[in-house]
């Protein structure tokens, strides 16, 4: 009885400091979620594209996953009510936040709304197939089903190298790029592209990171109640860094000029940078421009009976007549 009573006691002990935890950790997301919600809707003008609400959905999730945490161990603590529908909420929670994020991390290494303005269909069915196997394996591994532990490994490995496939295609295909417009002195779309570039190449690095973080928890699986306090603390911190980390690479921000000049979707064909883009100048250089393969001038002003000292002239690169993979069934100027 002794035993008992001692055991309960060393439960109860290393389990408490939980609710203060997890409430401290609540606070966290739940600030990084306001800031993320405030910054995109004072930048939306910026980029105008799901990408930024995509991502804000990973941390509000986390929040609600630990506000359900911190509610179901003060109750057991402190009103000694262990709620068995606060821990169903918390493990509900819990597989729907990792499977956003893996859905957020594909959507990203494809190149949306940073290579192009939405998914083709091959692509959708894609994301839709990772996302629904990875949620299923995730399920039964948290219910402790037999072998699907192995599975979730597996589809680890299909989602990040599905992941780290599509980050190196993009990041060559960008890379041809800028080769092409450091050849052709297009020197308009040089930062455009290189702040694309720059961007995906931060993303590949938070991935391997993540991976090894993800390898690191599948191998170290330690159910015993001895530090589990810091072991959830590591663990939660690690998560928090990285997706912070891609959610500030990926923030609305006042980009590089022109980085919203991209396909609609993608398709196959050569590599070329998207032929379209918009200088302004001087209605006395516009009449004698004549250098491109074709231009056409608006006035930046339409008030009648006055003539304006500048026109926006949009410029076609004479030499980008062909179709990219990052392509082009249209494009539109920023």
């Amino acid at each position: 009885m002794e035993n008992l009573h001692d055991s309960s006691s060393k439960i109860e002990q290393e389990y408490r400091t939980l609710p203060p935890l997890y409430f401290i950790l609540t606070l966290i997301w739940f600030v990084s979620v306001c800031s993320w919600t405030f910054n995109t809707c004072k930048n939306r003008h910026f980029q105008t594209n799901r990408l930024q609400w995509t991502l804000a959905s990973v941390p509000l999730i986390k929040t609600l996953q630990l506000t359900l945490s911190f509610l179901f161990w003060y109750s057991c603590f402190y009103n000694h009510v262990c709620s068995l529908w606060i821990s169903f909420g918390v493990y509900v929670t819990g597989v729907l936040f990792q499977t956003v994020t893996f859905v957020s991390f594909l959507l990203i290494s494809y190149g949306y709304c940073i290579t192009c303005e939405r998914l083709s269909i091959q692509e959708r069915r894609m994301t839709a197939a990772l996302g629904s196997i990875f949620y299923l394996t995730l399920v039964g591994y948290r219910a402790s089903v037999p072998y699907f532990s192995v599975l979730l490994t597996l589809s680890y490995f299909i989602s990040f190298y599905v992941i780290f496939n599509h980050i190196s295609q993009n990041l060559v295909v960008l890379q041809e790029q800028l080769t092409f417009i450091e050849d052709e002195e297009i020197s308009a779309m040089h930062e455009a592209i290189y702040t694309k570039y720059i961007m995906l190449k931060k993303f590949q690095n938070a991935m391997l990171m993540m991976a090894v973080a993800e390898l690191a928890i599948l191998i170290n699986v330690d159910n015993s109640i001895h530090n589990y306090w810091l072991r959830l603390l590591v663990r939660e911190w690690a998560q928090f860094s990285i997706i912070s980390y891609i959610g500030w690479t990926f923030r609305s921000k006042d980009l590089a000029p022109r980085f919203s000049v991209m396909p609609v979707i993608k398709s196959i064909g050569e590599r070329m940078v998207p032929p379209i883009y918009s200088i302004e100048m001087d209605a006395t250089t516009f009449k004698d421009f004549s250098s491109h393969g074709w231009h056409i001038g608006v006035p930046t002003s339409s008030k009648k009976g006055s003539l304006k000292s500048s026109v926006l002239v949009v410029v076609q690169h004479p030499h980008m007549c062909r179709l990219t993979p990052l392509d082009t069934h249209s494009h539109r100027v920023a």
